[in-house]
């Protein structure tokens, strides 16, 4: 017997049931679930900061923390925006200047653009965020048993997801 709701005539688990009428209802259960998932991940990633030793942090902060703390290399605004896929400037460099003020990051001008580079500070965060994270969510993830070649294989659908909706979005502006 499934617990899928559906097999319980309740039906999919969605937050738009008119947006789950259409030709592909089980996208908007994928949309439901992203919803929640996103929403979850931030709010754990401000939590393991706040016990890291970093209270007060809006998620896209932690999130350009790590970026500029990975491989110790130094990050543009542009390089920030890419990989953390934010089409607005303006929500990027507003969280560096706040991870610059609390002695996380520098920033120098790398030609005409502003890099960004993790200090002994931020690195140290970085740190004490991988250990909390480590204890709880690395741990509770193992005890549920989530193999790790089911999350590789997830990361990728949702990688290619989103590609979807990129292209969505670009056509959606052409109306």
């Amino acid at each position: 017997m499934s617990d899928r709701p559906e097999k319980t005539g309740i039906g999919p688990v969605v937050s738009s049931a008119h947006l789950a009428a259409s030709g592909l209802p089980e996208l908007s259960e994928v949309e439901y679930a992203l919803t929640m998932a996103n929403n979850a991940f931030h709010r754990w990633i401000v939590r393991c900061m706040d016990a890291a030793g970093a209270p007060g942090m809006a998620p896209l902060e932690v999130l350009i923390l790590h970026l500029v703390n990975h491989r110790d290399r130094p990050k543009t605004l542009g390089d920030i925006r890419l990989v953390l896929h934010v089409e607005d400037a303006h929500l990027v460099s507003y969280a560096v200047r706040k991870l610059t003020e609390a002695g996380f990051v520098t920033t120098a001008r790398k030609g005409k653009e502003k890099s960004v580079t993790i200090t002994e500070a931020g690195a140290a965060l970085c740190t004490r965020y991988a250990k909390v994270r480590e204890g709880l969510l690395i741990e509770l993830a193992r005890e549920m048993g989530f193999p790790p070649e089911d999350m590789s294989r997830l990361a990728a659908l949702l990688r290619a997801i989103s590609g979807s909706y990129d292209h969505a979005a670009r056509a959606a502006t052409t109306l």
